[in-house]
């Protein structure tokens, strides 16, 4: 009898997989980073095939290593980074353009648009977002109107549309082979296209963004045995395996750490910050900048919604230190600088690299160090930086 569950999490900065047993100890795990392109200024874009090809090597490699076999497992989930969009060519398996990721602030003007002439407040109510850049919906109306193509290939139904999870569930399950084109309620809540009530596409946000319905996937519950399909045979799992879960990273992470009842709250650390209540059953509507939104939905169980307020660059923000200022090589190097130093200096730092997300929502917000003297060092930027998160 299979006693593992295999655990795919496509995170902002790397993809991982994880196997557990049956009493949630992990057995194994694999990570790799993939690339952070960064064409211009406030636009943040991943390589979906470098994704897919990632997370096919971290499955095999976690397999090679342990004592484990796909014939192990008795189900296999996904986690994923919400928000960022991929579209892809259904017959070929191509997709037309990098993935937006969700902190790219590209589509500005879009959500700016949004909210004068009223459309915003449609949103707000249906959708329970506000208008803003972090969401998909902008994200699939940019590549409909700036690839080339790909308009006529969403109305002919050949282009379609994913978050990540989509997109490695549809290969999973066999790609342009028939793959299975599906999502679930905390995914589709993160689009501004799904009513939060019914957890259906809704037709009037689709014509805001002028997205056909045929994009997009089939949204199924978050959790459930038999509705996303197998692995296929020829994939990394080499055998079929059921797909069995599949929720948005911060909603996963209500999950595992069992805020099952109302009131129940936890707050990850990531590549960003993100703080998700359980309100239960109803959704419960922000005056104060805080995101309404699907918490996870069990089989036929009713749904259950959240209050969410998000943080877009926490981690990242010591990515930054090593990758673009290279006063770290490694992220474990951030606490041993900033502990050269009593204090910050005088310098404080706002990481705002993808505007300010909750509770102001302004994407042309952006990125400042104050309070320098030439007094200041590496060692001080690093305690800011560690003290922003």
């Amino acid at each position: 009898m299979a006693d593992f569950v295999g655990a795919v999490d496509q995170g902002t900065t790397s993809t991982r997989f994880m196997i557990f047993d049956h009493g949630g100890n992990e057995i194994a795990r694999h990570q790799l980073e993939h690339e952070q392109i960064l064409p211009r200024a406030g636009w943040v874009e991943h390589n979906p095939v470098e994704i897919w090809e990632r997370t096919r090597s971290v499955i095999e490699t976690t397999l090679s290593r342990s004592l484990v076999t796909a014939s192990d497992l008795v189900a296999l989930g996904i986690t994923n980074q919400r928000e960022t969009a991929v579209v892809w060519n259904r017959r070929t398996g191509r997709p037309y353009h990098n993935a937006i990721v969700w902190q790219d602030t590209r589509t500005d003007r879009i959500a700016s648009a949004l909210d004068r002439d009223g459309r915003g407040d449609v949103i707000r109510r249906r959708a329970g977002l506000p208008p803003a850049t972090y969401f998909s919906g902008g994200k699939i109306q940019w590549i409909l109107e700036n690839v080339d193509g790909v308009r006529r290939a969403a109305e002919d139904g050949e282009a379609i549309f994913g978050n990540t999870d989509t997109w490695l569930l549809w290969n999973l399950t066999g790609g342009r082979d028939g793959g299975v084109h599906v999502t679930d309620p905390t995914n589709a809540s993160r689009t501004m296209l799904m009513d939060l009530e019914t957890l259906e596409w809704d037709d009037e946000l689709l014509s805001f963004f002028g997205i056909p319905r045929a994009m997009l996937p089939a949204i199924r519950p978050s959790s459930d045995p038999t509705l996303y399909g197998v692995t296929r045979p020829t994939g990394p799992l080499g055998r079929e395996v059921p797909l069995s879960g599949d929720l948005g990273d911060q909603q996963a992470a209500t999950v595992g750490q069992v805020c099952f009842d109302v009131g129940e709250a936890k707050n990850t650390y990531g590549t960003g910050n993100f703080l998700l209540l359980n309100t239960g059953h109803e959704p419960v509507r922000s005056k104060n900048g805080l995101l309404t939104t699907v918490c996870y939905r069990f089989g036929a169980d009713r749904p259950v919604y959240a209050l969410e307020g998000s943080i877009a660059v926490t981690g990242s923000a010591v990515q930054w230190l090593r990758d673009q200022l290279g006063i770290i090589s490694g992220a474990a190097e951030s606490e041993a600088l900033a502990r050269q130093v009593p204090d910050n200096g005088g310098i404080y730092f706002v990481p705002a690299f993808s505007g300010l997300f909750a509770p102001y929502w302004r994407s042309d917000a952006r990125g400042a160090i104050v309070g320098l003297s030439r007094y200041n060092t590496n060692a001080h930027l690093a305690r800011a930086t560690l003290e922003a998160i």
